[in-house]
């Protein structure tokens, strides 16, 4: 007799040999994507061999409290659902590393997710989020934060404590400012702030000196803060589509920068050490103000950076 058990199941059969009972011990990942499921099978609680679990493109309403019977999972897919809230239980799993709450309709975030210690990665873009538990100031093992395509006015200041975030995206909501204290994400590589509101930059975000990626995209900013400069290495900066008349020359230092964006500005000149940038490929400057050519270009055509005017 063959007593071997599925191993590679997923979707609908997946679905079905958790619903008549087969014994799934040898599947770890259960994926149950696109399966139109409007509630939790109350059999796929029993599966607490899984270590992740995809319900993605479902059409979920609320999770059951004993989600957390699931203790074993470290990557929790709930994205694509139509969520309003969600339980508590979920702040038990504690081996949890990775959250996807995107594309759903939640308002809030249970503070009982500041309980999930492991977390690495946390997605919740496109939902209807103004704020976030103080709590979630303990997820100190985060790494990657998405809290794009929300209704976000501010940021607390707690933010810094998250002092092991690499990538912090942010676009597309109603931000006005960033708080002073963002500055003390050292090991910050990306910052996507694009499509918000922010009419001026905070001092301290010279602080963050690994940033590698800053877009600033679509907001309102008139002016830049001279601590720009001290981005060592920041390689990509995105300026498009804001209010800036004039840029402070201490630009000029950041000697890594690569990629450079001021579209659809109000410049009429760059700073003169703007244009030495020693690796700066690309510069574009359409959509200005700029009445000549700014001096120093033709070196960096020489050298072969592109240049858009």
């Amino acid at each position: 007799m063959n007593h071997q058990h599925p191993t590679h199941l997923s979707g609908r059969a997946l679905l079905a040999a958790i619903n008549t009972g087969q014994e799934l011990a040898a599947i770890a990942s259960l994926d149950l994507d696109g399966c139109e499921l409007d509630s939790l099978p109350p059999a796929l609680l029993a599966q607490t061999q899984a270590t992740s679990l995809s319900l993605f493109d479902n059409q979920l309403t609320d999770l059951p409290l004993e989600i957390s019977r699931l203790s074993r999972l470290e990557t929790l897919n709930l994205g694509g659902n139509q969520l309003e809230s969600l339980p508590a239980g979920l702040g038990e799993l504690e081996q949890l590393r990775m959250l996807d709450l995107g594309h759903n309709r939640l308002v809030e975030l249970p503070a009982a997710l500041g309980e999930l210690r492991n977390l690495e990665f946390l997605y919740t873009s496109h939902n209807r989020l103004s704020s976030l538990p103080p709590a979630f100031a303990r997820l100190y093992r985060l790494r990657y934060l998405n809290l794009s395509d929300n209704q976000f006015a501010g940021l607390p200041a707690w933010i810094s404590r998250l002092v092991n975030l690499v990538e912090l995206r942010l676009y597309h909501n109603c931000l006005a400012t960033l708080p002073d204290e963002i500055g003390l994400l050292a090991n910050l590589l990306e910052l996507h702030a694009q499509g918000n509101q922010l009419a001026a930059l905070p001092n301290s975000l010279g602080g963050l000196v690994s940033l590698t990626r800053l877009n600033l995209e679509s907001n309102h900013l008139a002016h830049l803060p001279d601590s720009l400069g001290c981005l060592s290495r920041l390689s990509d900066l995105n300026l498009r589509d804001n209010r800036l008349e004039q840029l402070p020359d201490s630009l000029g230092q950041l000697h890594a920068l690569e990629y450079l964006d001021l579209r659809a500005n109000r410049l009429q000149t760059l700073p003169e050490n703007l244009l030495r940038l020693p690796r700066l490929r690309k510069l574009d400057l359409r959509w200005n103000r700029l009445s000549l050519p700014p001096a120093g270009m033709q070196a960096l055509l020489a050298r072969g950076c592109v240049i858009y005017l």
